[in-house]
């Protein structure tokens, strides 16, 4: 059976992949059988950490809330308990937000849950 050499598409295919690869180091970037199995794995490390990211930056977003509400004598769910009871309903990010940039507001939104 005669040898067949593959066209320019294989080429451009490892050359891709290898490009992909580039920040790595070693056999990682230079081998192209490596540096495919390495390529894998960092699309899969990089779908993981897209879906973590939401869920580190929530529990950022709830210890922010949590240090601002108890500094002013509140713990975080009450805080929220109330912020359901009075339908005064907006996301957490927003309210950390204003909690580290605008304490003051964070404090008359606190006030108004605590009296009404």
């Amino acid at each position: 059976m005669t040898r067949v050499k593959r066209g320019y598409i294989a080429q451009k295919r490892r050359k891709n992949i290898l490009a992909f690869v580039s920040g790595s180091r070693g056999a990682h970037s230079k081998l192209f059988r490596i540096a495919n199995q390495q390529k894998m794995r960092a699309l899969i490390s990089a779908h993981r950490d897209r879906i973590k990211r939401k869920r580190d930056f929530r529990r950022l977003w709830i210890t922010r809330i949590n240090a601002a509400s108890r500094a002013n004598g509140v713990s975080y769910n009450r805080f929220i308990q109330f912020l359901y009871k009075r339908q005064l309903l907006t996301n957490r990010k927003t309210l950390a937000q204003l909690a580290i940039l605008d304490s003051n507001c964070f404090y008359m939104i606190l006030e108004k849950i605590l009296i009404s």
